[in-house]
């Protein structure tokens, strides 16, 4: 996706016009309860004002999510890490972004849907796969913490036993969920056009694409560390 320079952030700067730029900061205006959709046309300023905030603490917040999102994550060389510490990097990092993101865009596509749905006949099918999609990587996650990353840890700490039938078993059917989930990624970039935001779009609509976007390359990194790195390596280990 192309990039935009973000202006100046400055007491008079319409919040509406922020988001358009740069649609990631929608999560600080969120955060912070400013609408910056309908009440888009406000400035900063006065927008603060309204929900007695000070203008200077919240550009502050914003600046500090521009350079958070200029300089972007540090990516953990997952070759590099043992077992235990590959999935514990994997839940306190992907599992916890998924965990928050997720509800985030239910919310959100089913919002752009409900009024924009008459624009976009889309959209509809575009907050139902949202809605399955987070449904599913919940109950996925919850899977790989409670019964296959205990079992990564105990092969990891070399505990002895029978585990063969008991890790292939679940790797087998954690692969199968991801690759559910990678065509549910497709279909979600077939019904936006690749996460591009049309001329109309809202800043709703365009922080939901941007948040659909982030969420597909964050899937894609977990996935590879979970398909390639972690469920190889640990089949390998027991069957060592």
């Amino acid at each position: 996706m192309p990039t935009t320079t973000l202006p100046a952030i400055t007491p008079e700067s319409r919040i509406g016009d922020l988001v358009a730029a740069c649609p990631s900061l929608a999560r600080v205006f969120e955060e912070l309860r400013l609408d910056y959709c309908c009440g888009g046309k406000q400035s900063l300023a006065a927008a603060s004002d309204s929900r007695g905030l000070s203008v200077l603490t919240v550009i502050g917040l914003l600046e500090a999510a521009t350079a958070a999102l200029a300089a972007g994550p540090a990516e953990v060389n997952a070759a590099t890490l043992s077992l235990s510490q590959l999935a514990d990097h994997i839940e306190q990092s992907h599992h916890r972004y998924l965990k928050a993101e997720l509800p985030r865009l239910v919310e959100m596509s089913a919002r752009v849907a409900t009024k924009h749905g008459w624009r976009d006949a889309r959209l509809a099918e575009l907050a139902a796969t949202v809605q399955d999609l987070a449904s599913d990587m919940l109950a996925h996650m919850q899977k790989e913490e409670v019964v296959l990353f205990p079992l990564v840890r105990q092969i990891d700490a070399g505990v002895r036993g029978g585990f063969h039938a008991s890790i292939a078993e679940p790797i087998a059917c954690m692969e199968a969920e991801h690759a559910d989930a990678g065509r549910a990624l497709e279909r979600l970039r077939e019904l936006t056009d690749g996460f591009a935001p049309d001329a109309d779009a809202c800043n709703t609509h365009r922080a939901m694409l941007a948040g659909l976007a982030q969420l597909e390359a964050d899937l894609h990194h977990h996935v590879h560390k979970e398909n390639n790195v972690l469920f190889p390596r640990a089949l390998a280990r027991i069957a060592g």
